[in-house]
Order: C-alpha cells, then structure tokens, then sequence
C-alpha cells in the first residue's frame, strides 16, 4: 500500500461500496452505490501507525498536494520533510461524499434513473462524511490513524472523527474551526444558497441538460470568498486601488477589489457543482457537537492541537476556545495557539511556515507516545 512520495495529481484512486447494502445517512435515508475519491502519499509503515487523514475544506478536493503545477490545498504542508511527512507517515486525502471531486454526489448518476441525483440526492451532514471515511479506511486496511488533520470544514471532520471513533483516532489536528455554526455562519451560508437557486438556470437542481447556474454559483462564491479574508489584508492587497486611470461612471469592476472577486467567482463555477455547493453548505450548518458528543463520558480522547487565527472573523478564536474549553473540562490532553495573522480564515491555507512549527513536533510526540506503549506492552 504505498504511492510516490512525489505527490501528483494522477495519484487519485477511487473506491466504491455500498452497491448491494446502501449507506445509512444520519437523515434516515440511504445511499449507494458510494464512491470515494482519494489519493495517498508515502507509505504504511510495517505496524501501521504512521497512516494520517488529511481532510479538506468546504470547496477542497482530494488533492492535498502534488507537483510545483498543480500543488494542492495544503501542499506546502505535504512531503519529503515537510511537516507531513511522507517519508515517515503515510497520508490519504479524499473528497467528501457531496462533493463534486470523484465522490458521489448530486452531479453523480443515480443508478436508479440513469440521470444525475440533482436534488434527489439526499441531504448529508459532516457526519456521514466520516463515516463514508471510515469505511474507506477499512479498504486500506487500516485500524487508526496517527492525525486526523484539516481546516474549517476539515476541522469539523476532524473532531467528527474523534466524536463518532476516539479509539480509531490518536490524535486531531484542527485549524479555524469550531463546535458548531453560529447563526451568522449560517446566515453567509443561506446567502449563498439563496444566489445559486435564484439563479433562472438552476432549474430547481435540474440542470444537467443545459447551462449550469453559473452566475448564481459566482456570487455565492464571491460572498464566500469576502468572509475568508480580512479587512487588513484586503487594504493590504487591495486598498482603494483603480482597475484603470479615473472613474468611469459604470457599473463595470473599477476597483481592483471588484475585478478580483468577479475572477474568483468566474474561475470557481469551472470546477465545482452549484448543488454541491448547496449541499456541502447544509452540512456545515448542520454540524453541532456542543451536545457532548465529542466527551462524552467512557471515551478515550485522543490528543489535541487547536490552532486559530486571530484576524479570521468568520470562524473567530473563540470558537476555537470553546472547542479547548469543552476538552479540557474533561482531561483531554490539548495544545492551543492562537496565531498572529492578518490574512483572515484563509490563514489555515496560507501560514505555511506556522503551521508546520506546530504540526510537526505534535506528530513527532504522539508518534513517540505510540512506541512507548508498544514497549510497556512487550
């Protein structure tokens, strides 16, 4: 089980389960056939304990790194050396059941009809997410993983894990997370979803047999993409600056700002569905584990390293707090860091140098607590 330590894009493999026993979701209904799309890098060690899930954000893919053309997500963060690293672990990243990456969903076939889910697709929740995960985690013949790691919707995920399988789970890595939405987090989600189906193209999600809503799925991007920055690094790259010489008295992009996010939204309706986006959305805003899920009483936590950002507005540090508060409460071992940034929620996918000063000595003391317990064990 192992693939170049040189992560390319052709490494994307697909699994599928599910085509004789649909999955059960967290809504009642089911699903399946599933597939999951996935790439790994490095390779499992002889008792396997070195294997780490990467897990992207809202919009991400399985490609969480790869060549200097096309270097993924989190690339600066995955390699030889680097602070995952895959000479020593073994790393698997795959996209999320909903997306639009290789996994199902709803720009998916359904067998049934022979015709796109569309909105027949059913509404899925983070935690459907996981445990399509972990049934890919038993295709790879895997019983725990050294990290689960990722950013924003990764985050969730990742505590996810640690809620529905602490004893599969050793430790968590979060980054500009939190326990659940607030209403202003799903009000920005709303706002987006309102663009995408207000769209005349979306067709009620049936949209496969002519134009996409792309300018709804634009603007619902562009929305997205003001809270993932912050109000400095917005002067910073952008002040006031003109697109040209002078007004012009239009309605046209004059300031760089609007220039800039009309490209965001017009390259982002190249590569991602409009009903995933839907989809993916509903299931952020569902998430909740502020219930005690996540400690809930006889778990064995795994350890902790949570890590906010204090320009990030969107998933601001105190929900990162809440997240140390609710552990520490119960004894779980936890790192906190709230990092100096001025670039906002995107930081997790920026503050490479940071990040890596953090993650690797976290790995590097979890990894060494797992041979010490083999070795009381002997």
């Amino acid at each position: 089980m192992s693939s170049s330590t040189s992560p390319s894009k052709e490494n994307i493999s697909l699994f599928t389960f599910a085509d004789k026993v649909p999955q059960r979701l967290v809504s009642g209904q089911t699903l399946g056939p599933v597939s999951v799309a996935y790439e790994t890098w490095g390779q499992l060690n002889a008792t396997g304990s070195n294997a780490i899930l990467l897990l992207h954000a809202l919009t991400g893919d399985s490609h969480a790194a790869g060549e200097a053309s096309n270097p993924g997500w989190w690339g600066p963060l995955v390699g030889p050396g680097r602070a995952f690293d895959t000479d020593k672990y073994f790393v698997v990243c795959s996209n999320v059941i909903g997306g639009c990456a290789g996994s199902t969903g709803p720009a998916s076939v359904n067998p049934a009809t022979g015709k796109p889910y569309g909105l027949t697709f059913p509404v899925i929740t983070v935690a459907d997410m996981v445990e399509v995960q972990r049934h890919l985690m038993d295709h790879l013949g895997l019983t725990q993983w050294l990290a689960v790691a990722g950013g924003s919707m990764g985050g969730m995920q990742a505590l996810q894990w640690a809620a529905l399988y602490p004893e599969r789970v050793r430790s968590v890595i979060c980054m500009a997370t939190a326990l659940k939405h607030s209403p202003q987090q799903i009000a920005f989600d709303e706002v987006g979803r309102q663009a995408v189906m207000a769209d005349p193209d979306w067709r009620g999600g049936d949209y496969s047999g002519g134009p996409p809503p792309e300018r709804g799925l634009a603007l619902a991007r562009m929305i997205g993409h003001i809270t993932y920055m912050s109000d400095q690094s917005m002067e910073e790259k952008f002040s006031r600056r003109l697109k040209s010489e002078g007004y012009k008295f239009t309605f046209d992009a004059e300031f760089e700002v609007e220039g800039y996010l009309r490209y965001r939204g017009a390259n982002f309706v190249r590569r991602f569905d409009a009903n995933s986006y839907l989809y993916v959305t509903r299931a952020i805003d569902y998430f909740d584990l502020s219930n005690g899920a996540l400690v809930s009483s006889g778990k064995v936590l795994p350890r902790f390293l949570v890590v906010s950002f204090k320009s990030d507005w969107l998933y601001p540090s105190y929900q990162s707090r809440d997240i140390v508060t609710t552990l520490r409460a119960h004894q779980a071992d936890v790192t906190y860091v709230d990092v100096h940034s001025t670039y906002g929620h995107d930081a997790f996918l920026l503050e490479w140098e940071e990040q890596a000063r953090l993650i690797r000595p976290f790995l590097v003391k979890t990894s060494e607590a797992i041979e010490t317990e083999k070795s009381g064990s002997r």
